[in-house]
């Protein structure tokens, strides 16, 4: 084995920490008797020779090595090896790929054709390795040969003639899941794959395979699901639930009743099989041991991964998709409600749709005594914000019964609010106030309680006088910013006039380090706070006399908001309209728009914005020209070309909108609005990624849309 690996010259090549000349090392790694040696081998491989995917010169030259040890049968664990050679060689470059490519990025393109090329050239060792006595291989091979071998009839030949004489039940889902990666890599035999995918569904079938089979048909041919696929997959995982019966033989063709059964082999003997797991302290390591303990004692440990299949395979059928998550809410396993918490969290953030029976449902888990079920459902419920309401009883019963949970404490850097008190909050609920009371006696004040503090608006009010005294109490060093940046946010909320000599304090004396953060902080709490911070006039006449500056443009919009002294600030947000950076430019437009006519001179300034190059500045020019001149026909044509650039500009564009009043009919922006609301997908939902507020954002833009069409707006501010 390794024969020529000393020939190659590996410090000449890099990977991603340097010289690869310890690759020979991980190669030899792998090879050993040692597990954890070979665990720490394998980390090596993925965490630099392949890091994040990346192939270098180095990724190459370890293909022909991967191979030797992916057929040796006195190498133990080569089921890793094989997926390693996999995840090598599977990438694709698309056309749109292709012509995106920069000159910086052509070497690695170039790697990565090499890889795909050396690795599928090798691909036909894994026909063999599909029938391998270590089911690791097993589990490995079928989508090896799915996304490299170059024959895919072959392929998809082969799969179907092993599934009926394979042994492992987890292997056999790679063998269909294998053959959904076919129908989707090569279009032309998804009706193939389909129709076969079909039959495993409707037999007599074990209850993980007919559902592997109905995941996949989702991928791949989705049109092809039975009508009742929601009952379908229900009875599916009761049966999963249940003691399972004597298995059925699986394949093509129907059982002949005299035929010797073939019984599966038990998960838990096949993971014995397939090496024994050590504990080492690498990050495939960690990996490892985290799967391990999510699905300890799970008699179908894969189920959710199927499940998971299927919601993407049923896309934005979300009625389907949400009767599903329902029934699993109500299954007395709590793996499969855990599940089902987890998965109907992506289904809200991803799409809109009637959830208030699903909601409901999550909110019932909060009672649940197991811990993981229960937190799973507050950090669900916790995105939510008004969607929420259906499990709020729910949430104000968990919160008064677990004070220990208003507070969560990290072991470095502030403490945070509980996802409960976080949830109530952001329903605009009174219950929450206790626990954001008892927050506020902690000796440091958690990070988000300002943002908990505004949701609750007026119903908050009580919190006032404590907001104040703890912001007295802060001390104005390096720290300040941190302890009080939440004090200042909840006296914004509460739009508290009384504290303004406690905020004055800060506006002050605020230090040099995140000074100009804790100012801006200060000035904001100031501005909401408007004639009720008169006191707080000299102070901001004194500092709009800096114009051009950041601070300079918010003390005058502070200043605008409490006096009403358009001619004193005019100037300061003229200046500012013209900073050389478009963060304080887009904030002077948007202080000269609070100023409606007052403004109007400026409105060919802002006009000329309107082909800046910077699209946040654009929309923002384009609303601060309509409220300073009340004229919409070059604000909605420049909004709604905004509109159609970015998804981000999309809420911000619909308040305007919305502000303006009824939106003709037939008109573009009637258009727009409509076809936003016939989308059933979220404006802002990612693959791959989400944000916190994602879902609140597309609630708000669908009722900012709904209120430009009915008319209710306000108008501009003059």
């Amino acid at each position: 084995m390794f024969s020529g690996i000393d020939e190659v010259d590996w410090a000449s090549m890099e990977h991603a920490y340097g010289p690869a000349d310890d690759v020979p090392e991980l190669l030899r790694g792998l090879a050993s008797d040692d597990p954890a040696e070979r665990e720490a081998a394998l980390d090596g491989m993925y965490g630099a020779v392949h890091h994040q995917g990346d192939v270098y010169a180095c990724t190459l030259a370890c293909i022909p090595f991967l191979f030797e040890l992916a057929v040796d049968p006195g190498v133990q664990d080569r089921g890793s090896v094989v997926e390693l050679l996999t995840s090598i060689g599977g990438f694709d470059l698309d056309e749109d790929d292709e012509a995106e490519i920069d000159e910086d990025e052509i070497e690695g393109a170039a790697n990565y054709a090499m890889a795909a090329a050396a690795v599928t050239a090798g691909a036909g060792v894994f026909f063999e390795l599909i029938a391998d006595e270590d089911p690791g291989v097993r589990l490995a091979a079928p989508l090896a040969l799915a996304t490299l071998h170059r024959h895919p009839v072959r392929v998809l030949a082969l799969l179907r003639e092993r599934l009926p004489v394979e042994p492992d039940e987890e292997v056999r889902l790679a063998l269909v899941e294998a053959a959904g990666r076919v129908a989707l890599r090569h279009r032309p035999l998804a009706g193939r794959v389909a129709e076969w995918l079909g039959r495993l569904a409707s037999r007599a079938h074990s209850p993980g395979l007919r559902l592997a089979a109905l995941a996949q048909l989702a991928r791949c041919s989705p049109d092809g699901l039975p009508g009742d696929v929601v009952p379908v997959v229900s009875g599916l995982l009761r049966e999963m639930r249940s003691p399972p019966e004597e298995p059925a033989q699986e394949g093509d063709e129907p059982v002949d009743p005299d035929a010797e059964p073939v019984d599966p082999e038990p998960v838990a003997a096949a993971e014995t099989c397939r090496g024994e797991q050590v504990a080492t302290p690498t990050l495939v390591g960690q990996l490892r041991s985290l799967s391990a303990q999510e699905n300890a004692g799970r008699g179908a440990p894969w189920a959710a991964d199927l499940l998971r299949t299927l919601h993407v395979g049923l896309d934005d059928r979300v009625g389907d998709r949400t009767a599903l998550l329902a029934d699993q809410l109500r299954s007395p396993d709590r793996r499969q409600r855990i599940d089902a918490v987890r998965m109907s969290g992506g289904l809200i953030r991803a799409w809109r749709g009637p959830y208030e029976e699903l909601v409901a449902l999550v909110g019932t888990q909060l009672s649940d005594p197991e811990p993981r079920l229960a937190e799973a459902a507050s950090h669900v419920l916790e995105e939510l914000f008004g969607l929420a309401a259906p499990a709020a009883d729910a949430l104000a019963a968990r919160l008064a019964d677990r004070p220990g949970d208003w507070v969560k404490s990290w072991p470095s850097g502030p403490p945070g609010l509980g996802s409960t008190v976080k949830a109530l909050a952001r329903l605009g609920d009174a219950r929450a106030l206790p626990a954001l009371a008892a927050a506020l006696e902690q000796p440091q004040v958690a990070h988000d309680m300002g943002f908990a503090v505004g949701h609750l608006g007026a119903a908050a009010r009580p919190l006032a006088g404590a907001l104040r005294g703890r912001l007295a109490e802060v001390e104005l060093d390096e720290g300040a910013y941190d302890r009080a940046s939440p004090l200042l946010a909840g006296l914004t909320g509460l739009r508290a006039g009384e504290a303004t000599p406690e905020v004055l304090r800060v506006l002050r004396g605020a230090p040099d380090y995140r000074g100009e953060w804790l100012r801006t902080a200060a000035l904001r709490a100031l501005g909401s706070f408007g004639p009720a911070a008169r006191e707080a006039v000299p102070e901001l006449r004194a500092l709009i006399r800096r114009p051009g500056t950041a601070s300079a443009t918010e003390a005058a919009e502070a200043l605008w908001a409490i006096s009403g002294d358009a001619d004193a600030v005019l100037p300061v947000l003229i200046e500012g309209l013209q900073s050389h950076h478009v963060h304080d430019r887009r904030a002077a437009a948007v202080a000269l728009g609070a100023l409606g006519t007052r403004a109007a001179v400026v409105a060919p300034r802002l006009r000329g914005l309107l082909a800046h190059e910077e699209l946040w500045l654009r929309v923002d020019a384009a609303i601060a020209l309509w409220e300073v001149s009340g004229r919409s026909q070059e604000t909605v044509e420049a909004l709604l070309a905004g509109w159609e650039r970015s998804r981000h500009v999309r809420v911000r564009v619909a308040e305007c909108v919305a502000r303006m009043g009824p939106v003709p009919e037939g008109s573009a922006a009637a258009h727009v609005l409509r076809s936003e609301l016939a989308s059933v997908r979220r404006h802002n939902a990612m693959d791959g990624g989400y944000g916190s507020h994602d879902i609140h954002e597309d609630e708000k833009l669908l009722a900012l849309c709904r209120q430009a069409l009915r008319g209710t707006g306000k108008g501009t501010t003059a």
